[in-house]
């Protein structure tokens, strides 16, 4: 059984100290409220369901998985799973960031990432219920019309119910162009549903009243490829009249799928058969739907790999403190005992700094990022709001792609610190491994993500977000430029965002000669964008902690983490810059 407590400390160091979210969040569009006191409430609750409810349900509900029903379709979830969302609902988590005007409570999104990286830490398969109904509910704010989100998203805000995206298809996984399922207008102004959809999460499950799917299809007059695609409410059950759950809709699971990790998560293959379904949005534009739900959910999956990195490092430290193996190469560090902690071994001490820099780092990304969706959902100003959806929009791909990968990374070496007792599943680090697998798959694979950052957010918008943030590490720089407690920090981040820019703009004119080098670079692109961005906040996260007011324990842990993400990690940069300019002829045609 592996052991959680939630990172309280250092949540609030980088929400207040670092972040100073007291003083930006009263500062936008309803956050008048939003100060420390009640910040610190929030997370001490999450932290409570987190530790207390929902971690003792990971290892069990990776044991036992989801059961389907083939005669009735149906899924039951693994025990106390539905207790669980239970006390969720009951807590108004639900609704945690969502509009007041729909049911929520309209905390600010920041608060709700912390959260969420919490409930994913005590449970991932579960936290993915819950998950999916956000992107959902996005969508119908933005696209749907007013009966639609007081029908379908107010009880999802609540509680009652979920939500779903349903996308991709046996033949169309990202080429969403290819998709098949058909849309045939009724005589009643709603629509006959029809298709099957693949690697649906949550589609079917037994821990709410009613299960919302948006659902992307074709009507009859569609245009070829992507352009033709509209997005449609699908319920599970029809609505009655006063908006209870009615009659069975033809929307049922043929399956779950049979899968590495995540097992208590229900991935569904979905089959409509004629299903009632309403048009969300124009149509035809359902791809701009789509990528609402995506962008928020991309993020989400982001933490994902936070949530699990921290709880793998977690477990591997607190091993290596207790597992007595071997001696110091100096000498014996404890001679009283029969041999030392694995803490003395200095490959142990790289396996979990390499940890803590990546989660610590992680968490400051993750959380910066979420704080300009509020910005650019609530700021008082045009210009601001404009302009943190333009970093938002280039963190993105960054916080979903290198997080996620960076969490393979993390799991891998807690497990590596374990030895052979990481391979045993009653000690878990296996387990973090296999559900930190799919995290890099889905709402798009790493690749998809690099191709976003450089081929649309570098070349296609003209790297606008990149040149904001560019700008804020130059001003931090600049700002710190004569501190000697950051110089062996801020001089190396100067050289890392002088050579960013002269690698964005080198690759830039490649592409522009041949449009291959975009596919050729876009991975390696993206790590080397990654580990700039994360040595920005580690730097970033030293200034915070010598100008704070934390203890000298604290503040020697982020100088020694900083100092060791410098001198180890960032140099990766340079092996990716190598393969970027080695171009896309070493990357041969294959018969």
């Amino acid at each position: 059984m592996t052991i959680y407590k939630a990172p309280l400390d250092d949540q609030r160091f980088a929400l207040f100290d670092l972040l100073d979210v007291e003083a930006v969040l009263p500062g936008l569009q309803g956050g008048a409220e939003h100060g420390r006191d009640l910040i610190d409430a929030v997370l001490e609750e999450a932290a409570r369901l987190a530790e207390q409810v929902l971690a003792p349900t990971n290892a069990p509900g990776d044991a036992e998985g989801c059961h389907y029903d083939k005669a009735t379709q149906t899924v039951t979830t693994p025990k106390g799973f539905k207790e669980a969302f239970k006390a969720f609902a009951e807590g108004g988590w639900a609704g945690l960031t969502a509009k007041e005007q729909f049911g929520g409570q309209g905390l600010p999104g920041v608060l709700g990432i912390a959260t969420t990286e919490l409930f994913q830490s005590g449970n991932l398969s579960w936290s993915l219920y819950p998950l999916l109904s956000e992107g959902a509910c996005h969508a119908m704010e933005l696209h749907g019309t007013e009966a639609q989100q007081h029908a379908y998203m107010k009880p999802i805000v609540e509680g009652r119910w979920t939500g779903t995206m349903c996308l991709t298809e046996p033949q169309a996984g990202s080429d969403l162009g290819l998709l098949k399922t058909r849309a045939e207008p009724n005589a009643d102004g709603s629509y006959a549903i029809s298709g099957t959809k693949i690697f649906i999460s949550a589609g079917e499950h037994d821990l709410a009243e009613n299960i919302v799917h948006l659902v992307l299809a074709r009507l009859p007059d569609a245009p070829a490829g992507s352009r033709g695609i509209s997005m449609f409410i699908v319920p599970k059950f029809k609505l009655n009249a006063d908006g209870s759950p009615g009659a069975r809709n033809a929307a049922f699971a043929g399956a779950i799928e049979h899968k590495m990790g995540i097992k208590g998560s229900a991935t569904c293959v979905m089959n409509f058969d004629g299903a009632e379904g309403y048009l969300i949005g124009q149509p035809h534009k359902g791809l701009a739907a789509m990528f609402t739900m995506m962008n928020a959910a991309r993020l989400s999956v982001g933490v994902q790999g936070l949530a699990l990195s921290e709880r793998a490092w977690q477990n591997s430290l607190n091993y290596a403190r207790e597992r007595l193996q071997g001696r110091a190469l100096s000498g014996a560090k404890f001679p009283d005992k029969p041999a030392d902690n694995l803490l003395v071994q200095p490959d142990v001490r790289r396996m979990l700094l390499t940890q803590r820099a990546f989660v610590e780092g992680s968490r400051a990304l993750l959380l910066y990022t979420a704080l300009q969706t509020d910005i650019e959902a609530r700021g008082a100003d045009e210009a601001a709001r404009r302009q943190a959806g333009e970093l938002v929009a280039f963190l993105i791909p960054i916080a979903k792609g290198v997080v996620t990968e960076l969490a393979q990374e993390c799991t891998k070496e807690a497990l590596q610190v374990y030895g052979g007792h990481g391979f045993i599943g009653e000690n878990g680090m296996e387990q973090f491994v296999r559900d930190a697998r799919i995290i890099t798959l889905y709402e798009g694979t790493t690749g998809i993500q690099a191709a976003d950052l450089l081929g649309r957010k570098i070349l296609q918008l003209q790297g606008v977000g990149f040149r904001h943030f560019a700008a804020e590490i130059g001003a931090f720089c600049k700002a710190h430029a004569g501190d000697a407690k950051l110089a062996a920090l801020v001089a190396p981040l100067g050289a890392a965002l002088k050579q960013w820019g002269d690698l964005t703009l080198a690759l830039a004119q490649r592409v522009q000669a041949n449009p291959e080098e975009l596919g050729a670079a876009a991975t390696d692109y993206l790590w080397y964008s990654g580990y700039v961005t994360l040595a920005y906040f580690w730097a970033r996260s030293v200034a915070a902690a010598e100008a704070g007011s934390q203890g000298e324990a604290f503040k020697q842990a982020k100088r020694d983490t900083a100092a060791f993400y410098f001198a180890r990690i960032l140099p990766r940069t340079l092996m990716h810059k190598a393969a970027i300019e080695a171009g896309v002829a070493t990357l041969p045609d294959i018969a």
